[in-house]
């Protein structure tokens, strides 16, 4: 009768230094979630947005989170002449000014951040833009009101729809971009274009006489979604 005593004595200590063990690792990581669970969770709930913003303020982004982050899909670029999402995230603001159209695209920290360009044809420009650091998203860009502008940089594309310009656009969050093409150089539609590196918003500075296939509301994927179409 001992040995089954002393076995079943053993099991319980090791299910306890168990759950001790998870409570610990729970524990050091409250309010967020712990270790032990993560695998099973959405990237949002896996790592929430409060969590993402203070690692970026002190500096220390999780690796894992940066693995996740910088993950680069191929994509699936759709044939025929139309115009393709530059960015994942959901359309926010469909604005006009000047004869002028701007398609505004928020990301959140668990898009994929690799722009890719709307149409093919030759980068003409490539500027820096603005000179303040903002936060939050949505229709109120100041770019469109005049005043001083979100750091940005604009890539400017000569193609058969005209003069398309991409902005990437920082927040407070994210206070590098990055281009991968020079001025002269030629893109085709899908092709990677850029990088904002944690977070913030895309812009199209389009023709005033495209009409969207898509509204706001819609989430978009970059190199696949068809914003726009004209007939061949």
């Amino acid at each position: 009768m001992a040995k089954p005593v002393i076995k079943a004595i053993y099991i319980q200590l090791v299910i306890l230094a168990s759950c001790l063990m998870v409570i610990g690792l729970w524990a050091t990581r409250f309010p967020y979630p712990s270790p032990v669970i993560m695998d099973f969770l959405t990237p949002q709930k896996r790592w929430p947005t409060q969590q993402v913003a203070d690692w970026v303020t002190s500096g220390n982004i999780d690796e894992g989170f940066m693995s996740f982050f910088y993950r680069d899909p191929d994509r699936l670029v759709p044939v025929g002449n139309n115009m393709v999402a530059p960015a994942d995230g959901q359309i926010v603001a469909f604005d006009s000014k000047d004869g002028t159209n701007y398609m505004v695209i928020a990301l959140t920290f668990w898009d994929v951040h690799v722009q890719r360009s709307p149409v093919g044809g030759t980068i003409v420009a490539i500027e820096d833009a603005g000179d303040r650091l903002m936060d939050g998203e949505g229709r109120d860009f100041v770019y469109l009101k005049d005043k001083v502008s979100p750091v940005q940089k604009v890539v400017t594309i000569d193609s058969e729809w005209g003069m398309i310009n991409v902005r990437l656009i920082t927040s407070l969050l994210a206070r590098r971009l990055e281009v991968f093409h020079e001025v002269g150089d030629k893109i085709e539609k899908g092709e990677r274009l850029g990088l904002i590196h944690l977070g913030s918003t895309v812009v199209l500075d389009l023709p005033g006489d495209l009409v969207p296939l898509v509204k706001v509301g819609d989430r978009v994927v970059a190199g696949e979604t068809i914003m726009f179409r004209r007939e061949d």
